[in-house]
């Protein structure tokens, strides 16, 4: 039997392209329009923390937060709030990589990556964040808001 170059890498590109998709490559998947919710919500929630938007993360953040730090530590919305719009520290860089949200019926279970850097404003000293965050955001009367959140380092 003769077997041509083109006969071989088309039988070679087969079995690469499946293996592929058992390793682990996934179709893109569009948003449900409640993720699509989430998924703004969540932005807004992330340049609120950039700007230290104290007004919009009060209205983005349900009366019960629970927002818990990689240190362990963990804040009430008031407690959050006050920290996180302080002026002792400002963020030079605010990413939230490879989110994943997943709605299950009133909550929606977030996921992602958290990339910062920030500047210690009394004496310019930089610090680098680099954490996995889960968030569980609940809708009420069809808004969605922050019920609570737990980091921990990588």
């Amino acid at each position: 039997m003769n077997i041509s170059r083109r006969h071989l890498a088309w039988a070679l590109s087969v079995p690469g392209l499946a293996a592929v998709g058992l390793l682990g490559a996934s179709p893109v998947l569009a948003l449900t329009a409640d993720e699509q919710t989430v998924a703004k919500q969540l932005e807004a929630f992330r340049a609120a923390q950039f700007a230290h938007d104290a007004k919009t993360l009060d209205a983005l953040t349900e009366a019960e937060l629970s927002y818990s730090h990689s240190d362990a530590h963990i804040e009430d919305k008031a407690t959050f709030i006050r920290n996180a719009t302080s002026d002792k520290s400002k963020f030079l860089s605010l990413e939230y990589k490879d989110p994943t949200i997943r709605v299950v019926g009133d909550a929606a279970i977030v996921r992602f990556h958290w990339i910062a850097e920030s500047e210690t404003v009394a004496d310019g000293t930089k610090h680098s964040t680099n954490l996995a965050i889960l968030m569980t955001w609940q809708r009420r009367g069809g808004t969605w808001k922050l019920l609570d959140r737990a980091a921990t380092k990588l």
